[in-house]
């Protein structure tokens, strides 16, 4: 009785055939002809500007068809097939590489195919009508059980919860990661009731506790629309910022504040809260020692502080210098974390009233009075 062959031809000695030289077809059926080709096997298939087909037949040598990778070389000269012919209508996985500058449509003799595009490796499937992508495929198959969660799976067979484009039938409960909402609108008025009402917010793998904004540790903005006023509930907290725009953008210069209109404010200046109150000597002297000077900006300080604009930076400009001021009135300067001296311009300005009232001493002097 003849040997038979199964789908991958694997040659199925019958009873009592090859005597003597079995193991010569043994050998070819485990070893790299047959099985090997299966499992770990690849093979070249040349294109040369045409379609090319594969088949398997009766024989457990070396063939093509059989092996798990593909390795598609040569010339395409446009979009090509790769055609699993005779004897290769059966269930198998391939590996396909495609080397080709164009894409490549593997399929067998009765269906569609799919294609595998220039230049890359893809899983196909054969499941014996037609050749489709594996990965689509295996992840359309209906599994007979649930698959547990320990596995990846969700411990159940239901559909609920599971495909989130059409089967969540109800509302995904805040235990397990929803929001106990149906629609977004819900969801963000709970959210902000659980922000008011001091509970958590829950991001990046950390607790955020917003039970400070009840607590007055953090400032909560009532309002904050285009055209009116924004307010804070809160005043005990102590906010920083880079740096801070008020009717224009940010300057982006750590401690710099801009504002596009008047900034209102009163500095303490009760009595009650000072001691060791003197005059300050030489007034004069020291307001005609610091003098009033016009400058240019350096271009490397207007880069720092976003360019020139012609409002908040402009290339030509007046006012003091620092190192004058730190010579006569060291009380006026301070020394940045970078280096560079400031002016505290608004304290500065009370040394014109002592240069004015010894001044007007001088004159009273003068004039005899």
């Amino acid at each position: 009785m003849a040997s038979t062959y199964s789908a991958l031809k694997i040659e199925l000695i019958a009873t009592g055939e090859q005597s003597g030289t079995w193991g010569t077809t043994t050998n070819n059926n485990l070893g790299n002809d047959a099985l090997g080709e299966a499992i770990t096997g690849s093979a070249d298939v040349a294109f040369s500007s045409a379609d090319v087909t594969v088949t398997l037949t009766d024989t457990n040598a070396s063939q093509t068809a059989r092996n798990l990778r593909l390795n598609l070389t040569g010339t395409s000269g446009g979009a090509r097939q790769l055609i699993l012919g005779s004897g290769c209508q059966i269930e198998k996985l391939y590996l396909i590489n495609n080397g080709l500058a164009d894409a490549v449509t593997v399929k067998n003799t009765s269906g569609t195919g799919i294609a595998v595009a220039a230049g890359k490796s893809m899983f196909v499937y054969n499941n014996g009508t037609n050749v489709v992508d594996a990965t689509t495929y295996l992840s359309s198959l209906t599994l007979g059980s649930a698959l547990p969660i320990a596995s990846g799976g969700t411990g159940s067979t239901s559909t609920t919860y599971v495909n989130l484009a059409s089967n969540v039938t109800g509302t995904l409960p805040v235990a397990n990661g929803g929001t106990g909402q149906t629609t977004l609108q819900n969801a963000m008025d709970a959210l902000a009731g659980a922000v008011t009402s001091g509970q958590y917010l829950r991001g990046n793998g950390s607790d955020v506790v917003m039970s400070a904004i009840q607590a007055g540790d953090v400032p909560t903005l009532n309002q904050n629309t285009s055209g009116s006023a924004a307010t804070f509930t809160s005043t005990s907290q102590n906010s920083q910022f880079n740096s801070v725009g008020v009717g224009t953008a940010g300057s982006t210069t750590a401690g710099e504040i801009r504002a596009t209109n008047n900034v209102t404010a009163f500095y303490s200046s009760d009595k009650k809260l000072k001691e060791n109150i003197k005059d300050v000597n030489n007034a004069l002297d020291i307001v005609c020692s610091i003098g009033s000077k016009t400058f240019d900006w350096t271009d490397e300080y207007i880069k720092e502080h976003g360019g020139e604009d012609s409002y908040f930076v402009q290339k030509s400009d007046f006012g003091v210098i620092a190192q004058d001021v730190q010579t006569v009135f060291p009380q006026a300067v301070r020394t940045r974390d970078d280096g560079t001296l400031a002016v505290d311009y608004e304290k500065l300005s009370t040394l014109a009233f002592g240069a004015i009232k010894e001044l007007v001493k001088r004159i009273e002097i003068l004039e005899g009075k």
